[in-house]
């Protein structure tokens, strides 16, 4: 990968070569990205807000993801396990009469014990045998789900409350979307806050090369199992914020096939990025929606009677999921966070080439 850094921009301390925000235009960037997304209730309808809100939980927990995968070097095939896990955790601790509040961050600390039980066997494996270990943990889960209906109501799922803090309930998009907000806000700077970090910065040094972190005095085991505790952990608050939306958690919903949908999130949003796991599941939610709109537009067309689609139409969603996937492998690798920097690297260097 190329550098987006321009000639000339010296930094002489590891405080600012490590910094979030590296100039006062991207402070400012942010801090207005923030005051126009807190105006977008009084902008959008429910249905624009409620992509907005499924956006928010899934860039939650595909930042979990991005963690162990990204930035440690591991692989999950079973993380929509640990989303789902968050979910039913979250609405037994309702039921349990603690406040919703509370309850969601429980959620999150008890599918981190649970991704530490998981990541601890699995810590000492790589490749395929690590893969293989991971697609255990979600049939292992997914079958739990179905049979505890204790924790999940089994087959029938489980009703859980909205969300309501000093009185007042977030029922509706148009509240429940700051809720959302707050929760990606506060877990974004704190992901990003973590690669600062000595264990941050460990954590890397396990991906890149583990030999070499090893000699160095990394402890492979630990780091490689704490990165499976914090990417449960994000899997479970995002996957609480998913149940206190939609009222009802069903066992059905996290299957292999949504593991493998927040893996094409970190893959098109940029693997071992903060932004582009945002970016990846914004690309992810809208990509559906507009291949739904696109195939409303073909149904009954002369392009839908020449080809004859008929009823396959409606498969163009999960096609263009697939194609999304490879299509990126091939042509940006980097995924969108990379050609994003590139963009701002132009428009910062035009007229000039370095």
């Amino acid at each position: 990968m190329t550098s987006m850094t321009p000639a000339g921009d010296f930094r002489s301390s590891y405080r600012a070569d490590t910094t979030i925000f590296p100039t006062r235009g991207s402070r400012f960037a942010m801090l207005a990205g923030l005051a126009l997304l807190c105006a977008a209730p009084l902008v959008f309808g429910r249905y624009e807000l409620g992509l907005l809100i499924a956006i928010g939980y899934s860039a939650i927990a595909a930042l979990g993801l991005n963690i162990l995968v990204g930035f440690t070097g591991q692989i999950s095939i079973g993380h929509a396990a640990f989303f789902g896990f968050g979910a039913f955790a979250s609405a037994l601790l309702v039921e349990w009469h603690v406040p919703v509040p509370l309850a969601i961050w429980g959620a999150g600390i008890m599918t981190a014990l649970v991704g530490l039980v998981f990541g601890a066997p699995a810590a000492r494996l790589k490749g395929l045998y690590l893969a293989i270990a991971t697609l255990a943990a979600q049939f292992i889960l997914e079958d739990f789900f179905a049979r505890a209906r204790w924790f999940s109501g089994g087959v029938a799922g489980r009703v859980t409350e909205p969300y309501e803090l000093f009185g007042f309930r977030f029922d509706r998009e148009e509240t429940y979307f700051y809720i959302v907000l707050a929760h990606v806000v506060v877990l974004f700077v704190a992901a990003a806050n973590l690669m600062r970090t000595r264990d941050g910065r460990a954590l890397v040094a396990v991906r890149d090369h583990y030999l070499s972190a090893e000699m160095m005095g990394i402890n492979l085991a630990y780091y490689r199992t704490l990165s499976f505790g914090i990417a449960s952990f994000y899997a479970g608050v995002g996957g609480a914020l998913y149940a206190h939306y939609l009222l009802f958690v069903s066992v059905e919903a996290f299957n292999i096939l949504y593991s493998i949908q927040f893996l094409a999130m970190i893959i098109i949003g940029g693997l071992g990025s903060v932004m582009g796991s945002l970016m990846g599941a914004a690309f992810m939610v809208l990509l559906p929606e507009i291949v739904q709109s696109g195939a409303d537009l073909l149904a009954g067309g002369a392009i839908d009677r020449v080809l004859r689609l008929g009823a396959s139409i409606s498969f163009l969603r999960e096609m263009a999921i697939g194609a999304a996937i490879i299509l990126f492998l091939i042509f940006e690798p980097d995924g969108l966070v990379h050609r994003w920097k590139m963009i701002k690297a132009y428009w910062k260097l035009y007229p000039f080439s370095h």
